[in-house]
C-alpha cells in the first residue's frame, strides 16, 4: 500500500458519516448520495478497514426494551493505578460491564454497566465487581435517562 492510499479525504469522511447514521445502508445508495460508484465506496471502505479506522460494525440494541432497565456508571478507585490493565482484564470478563475507560481525575477507571433491575445491579456490584482484586472501592451513578448518544459528525453529507 502506498503512502497516498493512507490519506483520508472528504469522500472517505462522507462515507463514514452516512454509515454512522445507518450502518445497513448499501454501498450503491451511499455512492448515489455522494456521487461516486458503489465500487468506489467498497474500495474506500476496505482501505479504511486496513487502516484500522473502521473496526467493524455493531447492532445497537435498546436494552430497556429487553428488560435491562438500569444503566449505571462506576467510578473505580484502584489500590495502585499500575493495576489498570490487570483490573480492566478482570472487568472485561463481567458481561454487564459494557465500557471501561482509564481516566484522569479522582477515579482510575470509569465504567458503564447495564443490569436488569436494582437487585441485579446490587448483585453485580457486590458479587462480581467488588471481588476484583486491585479495586479499592467504587462509586455508583445510576443513569435516569440518556438524552444523546451519537457519532461525531466528520463530514457534511
Amino acid at each position: 500500500m502506498t503512502e497516498k492510499n493512507l490519506e483520508i479525504d472528504n469522500t472517505d469522511l462522507k462515507i463514514l458519516s452516512l454509515l454512522m447514521q445507518d450502518a445497513n445502508m448499501a454501498y450503491t445508495e451511499i455512492g448515489k448520495r455522494i456521487f461516486v460508484s458503489g465500487g468506489t465506496v467498497h474500495v474506500r471502505m476496505n482501505k479504511l478497514k486496513q487502516m484500522g479506522i473502521v473496526r467493524g460494525s455493531q447492532l445497537v440494541i435498546d436494552h430497556a426494551k429487553l428488560g435491562w432497565d438500569i444503566s449505571a456508571f462506576l467510578g473505580i478507585y484502584l489500590d495502585k493505578s499500575s493495576l489498570y490493565e490487570e483490573v480492566s482484564q478482570q472487568l472485561e470478563k463481567i458481561p454487564e460491564v459494557v465500557n471501561i475507560h482509564y481516566t484522569t481525575g479522582i477515579y482510575s477507571i470509569f465504567a458503564k454497566i447495564v443490569c436488569r433491575d436494582t437487585q441485579h445491579l446490587r448483585e453485580v456490584l457486590h458479587d462480581k465487581i467488588q471481588k476484583v482484586s486491585g479495586i479499592q472501592r467504587t462509586e455508583t451513578f445510576i443513569s435516569l435517562e440518556e438524552s444523546v448518544n451519537r457519532p461525531i459528525p466528520f463530514a457534511e453529507g
